[in-house]
């Protein structure tokens, strides 16, 4: 499929998911849409999060309705999320992963219905930059979506959380600055996580966004950097998105995003 096809279907996602916003706020009351397994559904946008929208759009027990695995972040921006194996779990700034409620508020997310489509040992001792370099090199095109597992040892795995704000929210740098930084070595879990195309900076996180979740299913976070000791990677290739956005009489209704947001979501993301 061309990027033109490709930016023709997403434009048209985009606008179904709109008029669904409009009239119903997206939510399960309406009935959830037909979504594809190949689908990446994302709730809300990358851009509302930066202006501090942190406000829940869906609850998480909607969102694994729509995949069994993906990233993300809990109301009032408490957390990390990681969805693994359909189970939603929240890596808060203590360090602490916690098996979460069904109820819990989701102001933004990424999930989708892994299945798998190409897999590579990855090279001991490869750094997260390597990993990214090497990814590139083997994804069949760079303008579609793709769900990420790496499975196995790191020698080294650096991850973040951030405390649970409370309104009035600051924009989500703000918070990022006072992130809570967590080291492991000699681990055993597994990352998670996706690529997205640059055509939808601003919309979603361009490029690579990953969160870690150990074995033990006790600890994690949105990663910062790793060492591979002994691990593989499992590529999901994803050619739909399916955008839900925040309903009528939320925040996002009255929020300018006419800023560009990409150095600021890289410097919120690192």
């Amino acid at each position: 499929m061309s990027i033109v096809n490709n930016l023709r279907k997403l434009s048209q996602v985009i606008l179904i998911c709109v008029l669904i916003s409009a009239l119903a706020g997206c939510s399960s009351d309406a009935g959830n849409p037909v979504i594809e397994r190949e689908t990446l559904t994302q709730v809300s946008t990358i851009g509302a999060l930066m202006e501090g929208l942190y406000d829940g759009v869906i609850t998480v027990g909607e969102l694994k309705e729509y995949g069994d695995f993906g990233i993300g972040t809990f109301e009032g921006l408490d957390g990390e999320m990681v969805v693994l194996d359909g189970k939603c779990y929240q890596v808060k700034d203590g360090g602490i992963a916690y098996l979460v409620d069904d109820s819990l508020g989701v102001p933004f997310a990424d999930v989708t219905y892994f299945d798998n489509d190409y897999s590579e040992k990855i090279a001991e001792g490869f750094t997260y930059e390597q990993v990214k370099t090497r990814l590139n090199e083997v994804f069949p095109t760079q303008n579609i979506f793709y769900a990420i597992k790496i499975e196995g040892t790191f020698t080294y795995m650096q991850t973040r959380s951030v405390p649970a704000q409370e309104k009035p929210y600051p924009s989500l740098t703000a918070v990022t600055a006072n992130q809570v930084v967590f080291d492991f070595t000699e681990v055993t879990g597994s990352i998670v996580g996706f690529y997205c195309p640059k055509y939808v900076d601003g919309v979603g996180v361009a490029g690579f966004h990953l969160h870690f979740l150990t074995d033990s299913l006790d600890a994690g976070g949105h990663i910062l950097n790793f060492t591979v000791k002994d691990a593989t990677v499992n590529i999901d290739y994803t050619s739909e998105f399916y955008l839900i956005l925040p309903g009528k009489g939320s925040d996002f209704y009255d929020t300018d995003f006419s800023d560009q947001y990409s150095d600021e979501i890289e410097e919120a993301e690192s």
